[in-house]
């Protein structure tokens, strides 16, 4: 069996029993259950919804995507082996951790198989909740341009690439376009800062002014739960993305949860203690692969600039990335998984037919 046929790249066509649409992300896809089988899965697994919640499967794959673009590599490699079933691996980990630590939950109720997620519709708070605890990437660039403020903070001079922030910084951005929210561009992706959170907590999804605490508090928490794991492992937690949302449960209390995935290598930056010491950076991350695009393409400023676009995306289709590239980051990902769950990570010979034979057996989501 080549590599190839290892990598689950298309998500979005399996035989699920759904009525809506299939909605397709960077990374997952997702399946709307109908009300019946919602309703019907709720009261035979007793998940701790309300019997009329929206339930839905989550496929995640091995695609991979840096710099908003879908990459593809020689041999008909549509993705990275082994990337789905870690990221999933990790955020479980965490998931769990967070509640035995008494935070919060997340939107998952099941977990069926190593690439799929049963879970409940929740409201999204329209905000991508970044933590920093060290000045790298974007901030630094930004930094080393003269930029002093950051979201409404202040950041004091002097400090030197990679280095420890004074304190954790909360950097927080719109996810999606928001319209009519005063200060804020009609812009995906576009820093906010507490303040325009404050004034307008309605129109970011917050039910009260007091949840925006809450959420840093959560936000605080989590990331301390995670970067105390990984300084076990001799990993620096570096900085990461949150999202949170709002569910009800069997008894009609609302909630804020942790939603989407936590910790991962995709949505944070995990450095390699010994070296960093050394004074070098060993990423355990996708940051790896976006800098071996950078350093790939002749023209990194395709990669930086969002005026190139379509470019950029011409970029992304048109180039076969070495397997080598590919394959050096699966192992990033799956070492790091082993390393956060104590478990060894298989990679799934068929993992679409094992997807489609645990749903028709085990849950009666497919005909």
């Amino acid at each position: 069996m080549s590599l190839a046929d290892q990598v689950l790249a298309v998500n979005n066509d399996l035989p699920i029993r759904t009525d809506k649409p299939v909605h397709s992300g960077k990374v997952r896809s997702v399946y709307w259950l109908t009300e019946e089988d919602s309703q019907r899965l709720i009261k035979e697994k007793g998940y701790n919804v309300k019997p009329d919640a929206p339930l839905a499967i989550m496929v995640i794959s091995d695609r991979i995507s840096a710099f908003d673009c879908i990459w593809h590599g020689e041999g008909g490699m549509k993705g990275v082996p082994g990337k789905g079933a870690a990221l999933n691996a990790i955020s479980n980990h965490w998931f769990k951790l967070f509640r035995d630590n008494g935070l919060a939950d997340s939107h998952i109720l099941d977990i069926p198989h190593p690439f799929i997620w049963i879970v409940q519709k929740a409201k999204p708070v329209m905000i991508e909740a970044i933590c920093r605890q060290y000045i790298t990437g974007s901030m630094w660039r930004s930094y080393e341009k003269g930029e002093r403020e950051f979201c409404g903070i202040e950041v004091p001079e002097g400090l030197t690439r990679d280095q420890k922030l004074p304190e954790l910084l909360i950097t927080p951005s719109t996810k999606g376009i928001l319209e009519n929210v005063p200060g804020v561009p009609a812009v995906d992706d576009v820093n906010i800062t507490r303040k325009n959170i404050e004034d307008n907590f309605a129109a970011f999804n917050f039910k009260s002014a007091d949840d925006i605490a809450y959420y840093e508090k959560l936000l605080k928490e989590g990331f301390d739960v995670i970067s105390g794991e990984l300084e076990k492992l001799g990993q620096i937690f570096v900085d990461t993305k949150f999202e949170f949302g709002y569910v009800e449960d069997a008894q009609g209390n609302e909630k804020l949860i942790y939603m989407d995935e936590v910790g991962t290598p995709d949505s944070s930056r995990i450095w390699e203690e010994s070296s960093y010491r050394d004074g070098k950076i060993v990423e355990n991350s996708k940051e790896g692969f976006r800098q071996f695009l950078l350093n790939y393409f002749p023209d990194a400023d395709i990669l930086l600039n969002k005026d190139r676009m379509d470019e950029r995306f011409a970029l992304a289709r048109d180039n076969e990335l070495p397997e080598s590239a590919l394959m050096a980051l699966s192992k990033t990902y799956t070492d790091i998984a082993e390393k956060v769950t104590g478990e060894k990570i298989v990679l799934s010979q068929n993992p679409k037919a094992e997807i489609v034979a645990i749903l028709r057996e085990q849950y009666g989501l497919i005909d």
